[in-house]
Parts: structure tokens; sequence; C-alpha cells
């Protein structure tokens, strides 16, 4: 780990990251992902556009409206049997941060990160506890520093950090022919199913659809997918 990683926690709350591809890929460059992959915007959750993503998709992110009832059933798997990569989310707003990280840990084989912040978050913590992976990121201050920077240089209007953000990061990966959806405020994966590396990204919509069935008025539904940069 970079020597300013200390005994003091970063702070408990961050400011929350813009979801669109640019800002969280600035984020994700800086902390040393490969440019040779990216954040991209899923314009539709029908299959002639879920065809339009760079292939392969190695990961889907679902940023949703929180309320209550409005998260599809599914089985948590307290034990984790598939070696799914998984974490905690005990930071206010670093749900973005944890869903990226999900994405990112769980398709190493395909992403190689052999430099920066996330490759020494991802050595230290790979192998550990859902728990010790979030008590990790709280010592983190490079991530978090990062993460800070971007979140004040969005397109948007940067909130006050005591306010209550009203929506939440989900994300959908495959492991070993399972689709799983990852969201750090669970104690475990959500198993959602069978899928395979070629379905994946039809499977994983039909799960966004769930959840948008469950408030069909709301317009405050995102989706992001992980994929080799154009």
């Amino acid at each position: 780990m970079s020597d300013d990683k200390g005994d003091t926690k970063v702070p408990q709350r961050w400011l929350p990251i813009e979801c669109n591809p640019d800002t969280m890929n600035k984020f994700l460059y800086q902390c040393g992902m490969p440019k040779s992959w990216g954040v991209s915007d899923v314009f539709g959750l029908d299959e002639p556009l879920l065809a339009m993503l760079p292939k392969p998709v190695l990961g889907i992110m679902l940023l949703y409206p929180i309320g209550e009832d409005l998260v599809p059933e599914g089985v948590v798997e307290e034990e984790n049997k598939d070696g799914v990569y998984f974490m905690k989310q005990t930071i206010g707003n670093a749900c973005g941060t944890v869903a990226m990280i999900h994405c990112i840990a769980n398709n190493l084989e395909s992403i190689k990160v052999e430099g920066g912040f996330l490759k020494d978050f991802l050595d230290q913590s790979m192998g550990k506890s859902a728990d010790e992976k979030a008590n990790i990121l709280e010592y983190d201050k490079d991530v978090c520093n990062s993460h800070d920077e971007v979140a004040r240089a969005g397109q948007s209007a940067v909130p006050n950090l005591n306010d209550n953000v009203d929506y939440h990061f989900v994300a959908l990966i495959e492991k070993n022919g399972t689709l799983y959806e990852l969201d750090g405020r669970k104690s475990g994966p959500i198993n959602r199913g069978p899928t395979t590396k070629e379905s994946f990204v039809v499977d994983a919509a039909q799960i966004c659809k769930k959840y948008m069935e469950l408030d069909p008025g709301n317009i405050r539904f995102s989706v992001l997918a992980l994929t080799p940069s154009e």
C-alpha cells in the first residue's frame, strides 16, 4: 500500500459521485484501471439497444431511487460458494464506488489492473471478508481523495455533504454461470439465477426492469455498463 495510508479513517460520508460515464471513467483511470476498459451508458433495456454495447459487457450498474419495497425479492447467499468478490458499504454515498469495485474485482481475468490505487486496494482486500474489505476502504485515503476530487468536478452542482441522497447503486455480474446482484448494504451476494457470458447483458437487463416495474412512474433510474472502450 502507498505510504500515506495510515491508521486514520477517511471521512465516513463522501460526496456522491455523478452518474455519468465521463465522471466515473475519470475516477477509475485515476485509480489505475486500464483505459482499454470503461463505463458506458445503457440507452435502453430492449435487446436491439443492448446489442449496440461494446462487447464483452463485464458488469452492469443500476442506479435506482431508494424507497420501501423497491428491491425485487432475491436470495442472499451468506456462504460465498462461487468466490464472488463482495464487500460491504460502510461509507455514506460510496455506493457508486463500491459498485465499480464489484464490477472490476469480479473480472480481473479480463481487466488487467497493473498499478495505482485500485491495484493496491484489490491486493490488500482480495480474500478478505466483506466486512474486512469495507474496513480497508475506510482507511484508503488515496481512493477517498480521488473520489472527492472527481465528485466535486462533475457536471452537476455539488451537493452538501450532509444532504440525504435518495438513490443507490448496485452491480450485476456473471460468475460461474450465475447472475449475481452485489449491493454493499446487504450481507452477501444476491443470486439472481442462471446466466451465461453470452446472455448476461440481456439477463441483467431483466433484473433492471424488475426494479423499474416496482416504481413505474419514476424516471430516476440509470443503467451503466462496464465494457471495452470504443
